[in-house]
């Protein structure tokens, strides 16, 4: 399987692009601000031609190129219906401060084909198996997007890509519309915690970590899992 990637210029948020091997269809992961050169370029290289979209969360940083991919090639694009209405105005997922810096300036467009990611869901495209897990915080939408690593360069069962939900180091920040942080505790106990600690984690902004490191040095996994681990047993019986 080839999984590559790159930082976009604004806010290195990571696209990628997931296939079975090259020369193959591929998804693309978060096409984010000013991608469209390098991203034709990645996809030159490894004569790749897209099937689908796929948003880890309806942020403008990691959605502003994804009209232009799936227009260009008659494609769906795929977000939790939780930001749905992201996709149609931005705005929605940004704060004042953020609107304000906007301002319009950048030309963004609603892609013409969306579907909608339902919690525990396998998406079976461009010959993949990715299996999709709602996990909200950061936005009402975020979701985790799991697949086998077999004959990838990581000696790992499975890749995860995190979007937002979870950094080498830290969590996404959940100040922003549609955001909470009980809900991300919540999704880092129930979505998170539980997976393999070989479990690659790619997520949209920084370097690749797993989940067994990310689980004895990220601060918030190892918040979660003290209070797991500190919940009374349930009793039994009458």
């Amino acid at each position: 399987m080839l999984v590559a990637g790159f930082p976009a210029d604004a806010f290195g948020t990571n696209c990628y692009v997931v296939a079975t091997a090259p020369g193959e269809q591929c998804v693309v992961v978060d096409p984010g601000i000013g991608v469209l050169d390098r991203l034709d370029a990645l996809l030159a290289e490894h004569r790749l031609q897209p099937a689908a979209v796929l948003l880890t969360h309806g942020h403008l940083d990691h959605t502003f190129s994804v009209a232009p991919v799936c227009g260009a090639r008659g494609i769906t694009a795929y977000v939790h219906p939780g930001d749905r209405d992201m996709l149609a105005d931005p705005a929605k997922g940004l704060s004042a401060d953020l609107t304000q810096l906007f301002g319009g300036r950048l030309p963004y467009t609603e892609p013409e084909d969306v579907a909608e990611l339902t919690d525990g869901a396998t998406l079976a495209l461009a010959g993949l198996e990715i299996t999709v897990d709602h996990a909200p915080g950061h936005t009402g939408g975020s979701v985790l997007f799991r697949l086998p690593a077999a004959g990838t360069r990581w000696a790992a069962d499975q890749v995860c890509l995190s979007g937002d939900v979870l950094f080498a180091g830290s969590i996404g920040r959940t100040d922003l519309p549609g955001g909470s942080m009980p809900a991300m505790l919540a999704s880092l106990r129930d979505k998170v915690l539980p997976l393999a600690d070989d479990t690659v984690v790619l997520p949209g902004h920084g370097p690749e970590t797993t989940i067994g490191r990310e689980r004895a040095s990220n601060p918030y996994l190892r918040q979660v899992a003290d209070r797991a681990a500190a919940r009374p047993a349930p009793s039994r019986g009458l």
